[in-house]
């Protein structure tokens, strides 16, 4: 497989999941994941998405969209227009969005615990952003390339119910299997762990999800690299996340995270989308992407053609 920071939107797109988890793995911790935010727009007449893939993003994360209810902000010219039934009939919102930025898309899905204890008031997630077997089957229907089995703030995601919805992930939807938390997600639990990511790794995820270290108070390095060599282990990837509003500290702050995290290992860098509360600020993109692995590859994901 060529390596994902080198392949053309054409070679990305092509990819079945496994290819995708090689050509990742032989990127060497250079790949970069934007997590956009796709129920506003920074720009009046374009999508979150396409600014993130224009300063660099490999692939994108799609956040707050609901598979029962499919609609991108900034995404057609004239949303009122839109047949919605039938964009969620045939799965063409997705292929439209891959067609325009040219990058494997992803979308959160979130394992919400109705019992978890709960340390911050639980906000309410619609049944189409919730992980289930019914969510699964429909992202597998609107062709999404991964899915992203975490929790945004306050929603009661445990890392148990990560765990059951792998094991269901891995049996309805074709991509990649992501899982963790980068953040408590309003829950008393520890957010990531090595017993949690065993879980997820017997359950069969293909990318573990962690904090980047410098993100959640006491995550250290130390703790990093045990999740790495363990993931690593087991034939999965790592990915850390810049998902606690951070992702708007300055560029001196996201260089210095991308740089510790790749000595730790890490085989995805995330940046995410509290910063202008739909994505990062696209200098911290660019930040991130040009630390993680130099300005060449840098201007040459941002550069090279989505009709290659």
């Amino acid at each position: 497989m060529k390596r994902l920071i080198s392949a053309s939107s054409s070679e990305m797109l092509a990819m079945n999941a496994q290819q995708l988890k090689t050509s990742i793995k032989a990127s060497e911790g250079r790949v970069i994941v934007s997590e956009n935010v796709v129920t506003q727009n920074v720009m009046d007449d374009i999508s979150t998405s396409e600014v993130a893939a224009a300063f660099g993003a490999d692939m994108i994360l799609l956040n707050l969209f609901d598979v029962f209810n499919p609609r991108i902000v900034g995404l057609y010219d004239n949303e009122n227009d839109l047949d919605t039934a039938k964009i969620h009939r045939d799965g063409s919102i997705i292929k439209h969005l891959q067609r325009l930025v040219g990058r494997p898309i992803g979308v959160n899905l979130e394992p919400v615990d109705a019992l978890a204890p709960m340390t911050e008031t639980r906000s309410v997630v619609s049944e189409g952003r919730t992980a289930s077997m019914k969510s699964l089957r429909e992202a597998e229907k609107l062709g999404f390339n991964f899915i992203c089995l975490t929790g945004n703030p306050g929603s009661g995601v445990t890392n148990e119910q990560i765990a059951a919805n792998v094991r269901l992930a891995k049996q309805l939807f074709s991509g990649l299997v992501i899982a963790g938390k980068m953040h408590a997600s309003g829950v008393d639990e520890a957010v990531a762990s090595h017993e949690a990511v065993a879980q997820f790794l017997e359950a069969g995820a293909d990318v573990i999800l962690v904090p980047a270290v410098g993100t959640v108070p006491g995550w250290t390095d130390a703790e990093m690299i045990d999740i790495v060599k363990l993931a690593h282990a087991h034939q999965a990837l790592v990915m850390s996340t810049i998902g606690t509003s951070q992702e708007g500290s300055g560029a001196h702050y996201i260089e210095n995270i991308a740089i510790r995290n790749k000595v730790c290992g890490v085989d995805i860098q995330h940046i995410g989308d509290a910063a202008w509360t739909n994505e990062s600020p696209l200098e911290n993109i660019f930040a991130l992407s040009r630390a993680v692995r130099g300005i060449s590859h840098t201007i040459e994901r941002m550069a090279r053609s989505i009709n290659r």
